[in-house]
């Protein structure tokens, strides 16, 4: 499959997508060239939901993905949005469609800061094909390609949940990688800063952590930064490829932390992500927090 940026089948473009959704189908489901599963998952943290979005139009073929309900457990002192239980995503993705051994396109509106969860979420419990749709629905549309507004009945899929397929942090090892390596705070730089927070009760950042708004890993139109831009901006922040040192990523819940960590993958970067985030952090009032730049 071939994709824009030639790192690990990671990102596909909207040109490139339609061309594979336009084969002609294999006469059996699981043989090579067989067309991606699409999810949709579109998501705001302040609304509206995502499907009310999905419902005025999408991919052809499209199944949503909640990311509240399917990509995260419920809300509590894990966080925000913690791994959802294995059974309960297993469950999910089968509904969606969701094979092994068929690839998965996930897509937002644009940014992928809600379709980059859906990768993670997928690559985390062993799905080994999962890309992102490069700029979402707006380069879909902005392409002239078709959409729907059909909501699909999909076979149910076989995905198996396999956990632990990604690199994760909980509270002491993103205090650690902060201290002995390099944690990115993927949040807006006033929330890391500490001079506002309206989601989270404690205002501030874990202390050692370094700015990395996940707005500067892509373009003003939402597709994603090329490598090299993305390699130099990771650099710039003291992260490298092969240089063995520890890098994680957090931001507020876990969501656009793994955009962080999409992007840094798309630079060569291995990264683990502390789902819990800050949202799990300030639940212990003797983790330290620290403010300003």
């Amino acid at each position: 499959m071939s994709q824009r940026v030639g790192r690990d089948g990671l990102l596909v473009t909207a040109g490139e997508l339609a061309a594979e959704l336009a084969r002609e189908r294999p006469a059996d489901p699981g043989d090579p060239g067989e067309p991606p599963v699409l999810l949709d998952v579109r998501w705001r943290l302040a609304g509206p939901p995502g499907i009310d979005s999905y419902r005025q139009g999408h991919l052809p073929g499209a199944v949503f993905v909640d990311l509240d309900r399917d990509l995260a457990g419920p809300p509590g002192p894990a966080g925000r949005h913690p791994l959802p239980d294995p059974v309960a995503f297993q469950a999910a993705m089968r509904a969606a469609g969701v094979s092994r051994d068929r690839p998965v396109v996930v897509y937002d509106d644009s940014d992928a800061m809600s379709a980059a969860r859906g990768w993670w979420t997928l690559r985390y419990f062993g799905h080994p094909d999962v890309r992102v749709l490069d700029g979402g629905y707006r380069a879909w549309t902005g392409a002239g390609l078709p959409v729907s507004t059909d909501e699909p009945a999909p076979a149910p899929g076989d995905f198996t949940a396999e956990p632990g397929q990604m690199p994760v942090l909980d509270a002491a090892g993103a205090q650690e990688t902060a201290q002995t390596g390099l944690l990115l705070d993927a949040r807006a730089g006033e929330r890391y800063r500490g001079e506002t927070e309206l989601v989270d009760p404690v205002a501030g950042h874990i202390p050692g952590a370094v700015s990395a708004p996940t707005a500067g890993n892509v373009n003003p139109d939402g597709t994603f930064k090329d490598p090299a831009g993305l390699a130099a901006r990771f650099a710039a922040l003291g992260a490298n490829p092969g240089t063995g040192i520890p890098v994680g990523s957090y931001c507020g819940s876990g969501v656009t932390a793994a955009h962080e960590v999409f992007a840094l993958a798309l630079a060569g970067i291995p990264a683990a992500l502390y789902v819990g985030s800050w949202s799990n952090w300030v639940t212990d009032p003797a983790r330290p927090v620290a403010t300003g730049g």
